[in-house]
């Protein structure tokens, strides 16, 4: 069975994208990734540029009239929340495709989400909870699900649900709460009891983020990274973890993540030393291509320092804290250390 999944991204989220991919086509048997160019820049790389299991979808060819006229009313990051469930309906209705997966572009695959899609079974829709750790809860505000990784089947269940949450969207999608909506993702908190045919994903490997990742300790086992629940010490091999907040800054200096969420040693040498890496090493297979210059608002003296490097997964050279500690005293060095930032020679 084919995987389908959609994505969408600009060219600030384009180093992000790929990482992605590669880490489905490291994982996946059998994909294909639909990616739609949210400008054109991202367009004109993957039209220079081949990717197998890729199609690459112009706004040009996916906007319609209704998704135009409410353009101009959102922001952009809003126009994307907004356009998420009609990426979905495109891809199922021109290609024909009997199930499509929408994944977040900074999420990473350790390995093969299969095992997610097949936990569906009979039913026609499949949604992740936040699994917020307590202290990080934001449930009211964001929703109980996250729009990372939500699936839909080309049935009578799967498209009723899609195209409510399509016009949902298209009525309503702005970055603030209210009346009990927020985005595109709040909209999802009353599937279950609405809708018939929807699943929560109950696989914890599946869904691991910052906001979740304090539950659970990560170890590698036969090369596969295997997480445990602390609380009931159930262990699953790690399917993906959403990068949400990852940052690269002027300077060199990458932030692992938002909010100031706790991660702790083994999360960061296991999760983030690979995916940083991965980014790295992609700005250096695509050292000429103009849009890695631009993305992630980096200074170019940071994509220099990038592309000039031979061994971009190189870990722990260059400790910013120390640095830091030595000019301005070590309460400024445990502040970056409590709020990871990191040189990215530490990757």
């Amino acid at each position: 069975m084919i995987l389908n999944f959609c994505t969408l991204f600009n060219i600030s989220y384009l180093d992000r994208g790929l990482a992605m991919y590669y880490s489905l086509k490291d994982n996946c048997d059998n994909f294909h990734l639909y990616i739609y160019a949210f400008d054109d820049e991202t367009l004109n790389f993957f039209y220079a540029n081949n990717f197998p299991s890729v199609t690459v979808i112009s706004l040009l060819e996916f906007e319609d009239n209704e998704l135009l006229e409410i353009k101009p009313t959102r922001s952009a990051g809003e126009y994307c929340w907004t356009c998420t469930p009609a990426t979905i309906y495109f891809c199922i209705q021109k290609y024909n495709l009997p199930n499509c997966t929408y994944i977040d572009a900074d999420l990473f695959f350790f390995s093969n989400p299969k095992v997610l899609i097949d936990e569906m079974g009979n039913n026609s829709v499949l949604i992740t909870e936040h699994r917020y750790t307590d202290k990080y809860d934001q449930s009211v505000e964001s929703g109980i699900y996250c729009v990372q990784f939500v699936t839909f089947k080309n049935d009578e269940f799967g498209l009723k649900v899609l195209k409510w949450w399509r016009d949902a969207c298209i009525e309503w999608c702005f970055a603030r709460a209210e009346d009990g909506k927020f985005g595109d993702q709040k909209y999802l908190d009353n599937w279950p009891t609405n809708f018939e045919k929807v699943h929560v994903l109950e696989n914890l490997g599946g869904g691991v983020a910052p906001w979740n990742v304090q539950q659970f300790s990560i170890n590698l086992k036969r090369s596969k990274l295997i997480i445990k629940e602390k609380l009931t010490g159930h262990s699953t091999p790690l399917v993906f973890y959403h990068f949400h907040g990852l940052r690269f800054y002027k300077n060199q200096v990458v932030s692992l993540t938002s909010n100031y969420y706790e991660i702790e040693s083994s999360v960061k040498k296991y999760l983030y030393t690979k995916y940083v890496s991965s980014i790295l090493s992609i700005s250096y297979q695509h050292k000429n291509s103009i849009p890695f210059a631009k993305a992630n608002g980096a200074s170019e003296d940071f994509v220099g320092t990038v592309i000039t490097r031979q061994y971009l997964a190189k870990r722990y050279l260059f400790d910013l804290r120390k640095s830091i500690s030595n000019i301005f005293g070590k309460s400024l060095a445990n502040f970056l250390k409590n709020y990871h930032y990191y040189n990215i020679h530490d990757f």
